[in-house]
Parts: structure tokens; sequence; C-alpha cells
């Protein structure tokens, strides 16, 4: 006997979108129900989706500045005891390897690299020690001014956190960038776990070199596997959120995951893509 399908809600959101938007692009699956969330977020339930129809609906969301977000009508915060995440370009908005690189007039040469390297074109270990090698010289007091001067929360990032917390969902920050960041943020967001590269320096200047392994795709998944065996759970009850190829490994093994701000690349592959929405677009989606 064949399983039963396994019902599907649609959530709608967008930071400028009013309810009569939302509700134009909820119709295009034929709902029985759709209930607001909130001035910019509406739920439809009830309806019959093929692939095909899917895609009609994500792409008219995407063209009228909406997320919309196809899960398992049942699907709650409550189910997931861990919330692992990226941090470049993710849970910051900046791409902290960059904005050292600037201190030293190398930023689009930096920059060109990384891009390349989110996009799956470039090995990440490879792509990460050329990067580090141009910051060969530069002092450490420099890191210091990127998180003072430079490095912001992403939209929604700390309401986000603060929703999981107060579900009992722990914290993961898993990262191709450096633990200089990484163990800052970790206290000031009240995180449960970090992982990062840790850069060489000597005599108050960075070597140009990286410190033991290097935090690469697979690593991030080893991380977001190892994480969840210490607390208990499947990796399945994971959500991971990242924006670049190097995620895709770890988000893989997600029960959820979303791509936030991505490369097209990881989009396409993603459960959840969040381009306009902050993070705590997340909380709408499984309440």
């Amino acid at each position: 006997m064949p399983d039963s399908p396994v019902l599907k809600k649609l959530v709608l959101q967008g930071p400028r979108a009013d309810q009569a938007a939302l509700g134009a692009i909820a119709r295009l699956v034929q709902p029985q129900s759709t209930t607001p969330l909130h001035e910019h977020a509406l739920r439809a339930d009830g309806f019959d989706c093929t692939p095909a129809l899917q895609d009609r609906v994500l792409d008219a969301a995407y063209a009228a500045g909406i997320d919309a977000a196809f899960v398992d009508a049942g699907l709650a915060l409550a189910d997931f005891g861990l919330v692992a995440m990226d941090m470049d370009s993710t849970l910051i908005t900046i791409e902290c390897i960059d904005e050292i690189a600037d201190m030293q007039g190398l930023k689009p040469q930096v920059s060109a690299i990384t891009e390349a390297a989110m996009r799956g074109e470039l090995d990440f270990a490879e792509s990460l020690a050329r990067r580090v090698a141009l910051l060969e010289g530069l002092p450490v007091e420099a890191l210091g001014r990127v998180y003072d001067e430079r490095l912001r929360i992403s939209p929604g990032g700390e309401a986000m956190l603060a929703g999981v917390r107060a579900a009992g969902l722990q914290t993961l920050l898993v990262s191709g960038g450096f633990t200089f960041f990484t163990e800052r943020l970790q206290p000031r967001l009240q995180l449960d776990h970090t992982h990062a590269n840790v850069l060489e320096a000597a005599h108050g200047k960075l070597t140009g070199r990286v410190l033991g392994g290097i935090v690469d795709a697979e690593e991030k998944r080893r991380t977001v596997e190892r994480t969840c065996a210490a607390i208990g759970i499947a990796p399945r009850r994971a959500i991971v959120m990242g924006d670049g190829a190097n995620d895709l490994q770890m988000m893989g093994i997600a029960g959820l995951s979303v791509a936030f701000r991505a490369k097209p690349v990881v989009r396409a592959q993603a459960d959840v893509a969040l381009n306009f929405c902050g993070l705590d677009a997340l909380l709408t989606i499984l309440a």
C-alpha cells in the first residue's frame, strides 16, 4: 500500500509585502485556506502542488520580493534540537577575510577569490590558503578594527537566536572564517558551540598561514555531525543555514536547510531560501 502523501504548507513572507501581494502568490496553489501570520506573512494550507507548480510559485514570489517556503504542514521549531549557522554573509553581513584584506589594500584581489570559492568554482581549502597568504605582515590589531568597525549581525539574526534559545534548541556557529571572530561572537550572542580556522600570528603580525586543519565543506559537515552526537540528536533534527558552496555538505545532512542571501547553486539545493527577509523569518516558517 503506498504511503500517504505528506501535507505541505506554504509560508509567504516579504519585508515590504502586504496581505494582498501575499494572497496573490498564495492563490497560485489554490489553497483551501490562508492565514495571516503577521503584517508581512501569510500561510496557505490544503493544496496539491506539483514540482512544476512549486517552481512557478517560487519564481513569482521572487519576482515580487517575497520569500516562499514549502515545508511539511506540521513541521515546528520544537521538532529540532540544533541550529547550525555559517558565519560570513550568513550570521554576519560581511566576509571577514575580505575586510581584513582591505586593511592591506588588497580587498579586490581577495574578494574575487572569495566569490569564486562561494560559487563552488575553486576548492575552498586552496582558496583560503591563497587569501590568507596575502595577509602576511598585517598587524593583528587590524582584526580588532574589522570586528569593531565593520562586523554587523545580519538582519533578524539576534531575534532568530533568541527564538531558538527560547524553544530549547542549541546553536552552533561553524565557519570557514576565523576564531578571532567566532570567539567574540560566542558570548555576545550566547552561542553554545563554535568552530573556525585559527590564524597564525608572530610578533603581533599575521604570518599568512592557518594553524591546523582548514574548516572546509567536509569539516563543516563533520562538525555538525559531532555536535549532534554530543547533544544526543540525529543530524535530521538539525537546521543548517548557509550561503556558499562550502555549506552544501552540512546543509545536505540537515532536517531543514536554509539558504540565506545565498549563491544560486545553494538556493537551488536548499529546502528554504531567504532572499529578502531576515534570519528571523525561520521562526515564522516553523511557527
